[in-house]
């Protein structure tokens, strides 16, 4: 059975994002070292997952970039979750709108890599909040925002797997539920 991981970014304080949403604060740490560590989580999927917002932006993004993470994100099968998307144009995409958890559950059963969900905030919460996500690999940037959009909504226990730091300064932490 294929693992769900959830790969997003996280402040210090525990947000995926400013009260807006945005994700500037991440990139003064995003050092050479880092981005390889991300680049190499994107090639180790089988199939990338995220909500509408993020595909969105990211479809929007992607086909025509030539930045080190086009080719895992355009080539890797892509699964948007959304009720309201009726078109998943960015090459190798489709759109799931059926119950989450029963279709993480027909992913999982899928032969091939593992799962890489990409937040946004609420998607990564929906994931944590019903129990999908196998491992999390967060990278920590060294940044306190003070509010914004949390990563997780409710407790629960992690088992710390490894931690890598990076010369910016920010530290992938790969956690798995306890």
């Amino acid at each position: 059975m294929r693992k769900l991981v959830l790969k997003i970014s996280v402040s210090v304080d525990g947000f995926v994002g400013t009260d807006s949403g945005s994700v500037d604060w991440i990139f003064p740490s995003l050092s050479d070292d880092a981005t390889a560590w991300l680049a190499q989580t994107l090639r180790e999927a089988g199939t990338h997952i995220m909500g509408r917002p993020t595909y969105l932006g990211m479809a929007a993004h992607w086909p025509t970039s030539t930045e080190v993470f086009a080719a895992p994100m355009n080539n890797i099968p892509k699964v948007v979750f959304s009720r309201t998307l009726k078109d998943a144009d960015w090459a190798d995409s489709r759109i799931a709108d059926g119950d989450l958890a029963t279709e993480i559950a027909r992913l999982k059963q899928q032969p091939g890599k593992d799962i890489l969900a990409h937040g946004g905030a609420g998607f990564a919460r929906s994931l944590s909040r019903l129990r999908l996500v196998d491992e999390y690999r967060l990278l920590v940037h060294p940044v306190v925002l003070g509010s914004g959009l949390p990563m997780f909504a409710d407790p629960m226990d992690l088992k710390l797997i490894s931690t890598t730091a990076f010369s910016g300064g920010a530290i992938a932490h790969v956690y798995r539920p306890a």
